[in-house]
């Protein structure tokens, strides 16, 4: 069961799920524990993170989410 249990939030993290969604999905009280325990499956986080830089730069009119979005602007 702990394989099966390693193996899903493997995949989870690789599809880009949030740390937060995972410790709540796993039953961890707190995210940093899962963030700890799980950190070293994250090996394309760099690689999502200039993506959504490039798309920002590319086309800042289709991007539904960032600073403004946070902030209520539409």
């Amino acid at each position: 069961m702990h394989a099966l249990r390693h193996f899903c939030a493997s995949v989870l993290l690789d599809a880009g799920e949030s740390i937060k969604a995972l410790s709540e999905y796993l039953g961890h009280r707190d995210p940093s524990l899962t963030l700890r325990r799980y950190t070293h499956l994250m090996p394309n986080s760099e690689a999502r993170t200039w993506a959504a830089v490039d798309r920002v730069f590319r086309d800042p009119e289709s991007i539904q989410d960032g600073p403004d979005a946070a902030h209520g602007a539409s």
